[in-house]
């Protein structure tokens, strides 16, 4: 027959806190669910539930001829046992019925990472190699597929690729958090971008075209036409950001139009403009 007490490693005197005690931390080292022996598992919980039963307890140290050893079988669990086990895997039982199984599947747990990408390659896309550290001490190679049109706040989940430290479980996931850095002339709204244009008042009056760079390096030629106002926004539709869900649905580009204003006039051209005001 075991030696129930050496099995949990307490002396035959040990009171019952120090029985649940040691039961408590050779249940969560040995738990299956943990990357335990199962066998060994089974012969902690056999021991706890002689030992934490005051009746057989009693019986087990002080045997009666005709009784055998007591083998937990899988029958009702003792006082305390169950509590026991809920509070090790925060409130939920992995013990059902006769025996015990894992209601919900148990894992390792999430890791997050952080990535800043630029405005063009959150308008195109963009593949990273990343060489991370595990919690395990593991190195990995991590390859993350940043798809068009992410935007700052947003994540990626790479599945089972997380935290791996507690073996016979399956890994947690990674997650991706998304920063995209500012970029020197577009601001982001949205799917769309914004744009100021400054022009001068005589460009305003007379008209103009300007060349403009999208962020995947095409030159489009943009007529502004005669008499614009201050604070025109004009739309370049589609040229604007991919929808991240459905890359076919692009936004728009704005352009705010500026006009300067000349603050230093010498006398000859105040007279000019007075001429062509009449």
């Amino acid at each position: 027959m075991s030696d129930y007490y050496q099995t949990l490693g307490v002396q035959k005197g040990a009171t019952d806190d120090e029985i649940k005690r040691a039961f408590r931390k050779l249940a969560m080292k040995h738990h299956p669910d943990r990357g335990g022996d199962e066998a060994q598992f089974k012969k902690i919980q056999e021991a706890y539930a002689t030992l934490s039963d005051p009746q057989k307890r009693a019986e087990y140290d002080n045997p009666r001829p005709q009784m055998g050893g007591f083998e937990f079988n899988g029958g009702p669990m003792p006082a305390g046992m169950e509590d026991i086990i809920s509070q090790m895997f925060g409130g939920a039982n992995p013990f059902f019925g006769h025996g015990f199984r894992q209601p919900r599947q148990q894992r390792n747990r999430d890791l997050n990472l952080e990535t800043s990408i630029s405005l063009e390659d959150a308008y195109l896309g963009k593949n990273l190699v990343a060489n991370i550290q595990l919690p395990s001490g593991k190195e990995q190679v991590l390859e993350i597929k940043i798809p068009p049109g992410m935007n700052t706040g947003q994540r990626l989940r790479v599945s089972g690729v997380g935290d791996d430290y507690i073996p016979n479980m399956p890994r947690g996931d990674i997650y991706v958090h998304i920063h995209v850095s500012p970029h020197p002339e577009f601001r982001r709204e949205g799917d769309d971008l914004l744009k100021d244009i400054s022009i001068s008042v005589w460009e305003a009056m007379l008209g103009t075209e300007i060349k403009l760079k999208t962020l995947d390096n095409r030159e489009l030629n943009v007529n502004i036409p005669a008499g614009t106002q201050p604070g025109t926004i004009m739309r370049l539709a589609g040229y604007g950001m991919p929808h991240v869900n459905d890359q076919r649905f692009k936004g728009n580009i704005l352009l705010n139009i500026r006009v300067n204003i000349p603050t230093m006039l010498s006398e000859t051209q105040k007279n000019l403009i007075k001429q062509l005001s009449t």
